[in-house]
């Protein structure tokens, strides 16, 4: 049982967002650990790239286009896939949006784009996901969390109230699942390079002040956030459900900003 404990060999998994950033990354690990990877996105075009760059490394994959907005679409999407696979063994959703304004200027639309991606889309993902592998009696679902989901900076609160409400209905769903032999967990990165936080990189000293805000003083790339992701995903973390993984580079850990002198 020691042997293969993050190995994914004979599994399927279904990689939403696997068009781009964390979401490629988690694809392309789950791949390299055996697992034939269904690469989901609202991109077909995207998912194409990830599934070819996957196949060309050796491993099995094909691409399906998904919209986590269309409940129908995400239902029917999963119910194909793994109908096609045989199973539904490990799912992981990794999409989310961010407007950054003051709450005070925050409008309706601002509002429903942010919670309509960050919330509704993933609960769409953990319903139809959380039935096949309730049917199935097995099952490992990981949502993308945030160390916002604890601290919050202005500019943030819709957002950070997103990332919290997946926590939740993480913890709500792995305790309704559970005894169908169902996990459900999260991971909560800190600052990870991805299109996500372009706005950030583009402006150095904001860059660099999220860089020095790490134990590690530097941002995390996509690929650091596969071995979370696989831990929660294999039978590594078969005892471990309602949970959330923080893979930020200590931020939650250090308290302010200043070191003193000791």
């Amino acid at each position: 049982m020691i042997n293969g404990l993050f190995r994914l060999d004979d599994k399927h998994a279904a990689v939403v967002g696997a068009g781009a950033g964390i979401g490629q990354a988690v694809a392309r690990g789950c791949a390299a650990q055996g697992a034939f990877v269904s690469c989901m996105d609202v991109d077909l075009a995207a998912a194409e790239t990830t599934a070819e760059l996957i196949r060309e490394a050796g491993g099995s994959a094909q691409a399906r286009e998904v919209d986590i907005l269309d409940r129908v679409d995400v239902s029917e999407t999963f119910e194909s896939a793994a109908e096609e696979e045989g199973s539904l063994d490990v799912v992981v959703c990794t999409p989310g949006i961010n407007v950054r304004k003051p709450l005070l200027d925050y409008t309706d639309e601002d509002f429903d784009r942010v919670i309509s991606l960050n919330l509704k889309g993933n609960l769409n993902v953990l319903q139809a996901s959380g039935r096949i592998m309730v049917g199935q009696g097995s099952g490992s679902i990981v949502l993308f969390s945030s160390i916002r989901s604890i601290v919050v900076e202005p500019g943030q609160g819709i957002y950070a109230a997103t990332k919290a409400g997946i926590v939740q209905m993480v913890r709500a769903l792995a305790a309704e699942l559970g005894p169908s032999g169902v996990r459900v967990n999260a991971v909560a990165p800190g600052v990870v390079d991805t299109p996500l936080t372009a706005q950030i990189k583009a402006q150095p000293e904001w860059y660099d002040a999220y860089a020095n805000r790490t134990i590690f003083k530097r941002w995390a790339s996509p690929e650091e956030m596969i071995g979370p992701t696989i831990f929660l995903a294999s039978d590594a973390g078969s005892y471990v459900t309602g949970t959330v993984v923080f893979a930020d580079g200590g931020w939650t850990a250090v308290d302010g900003r200043f070191e003193p002198r000791l």
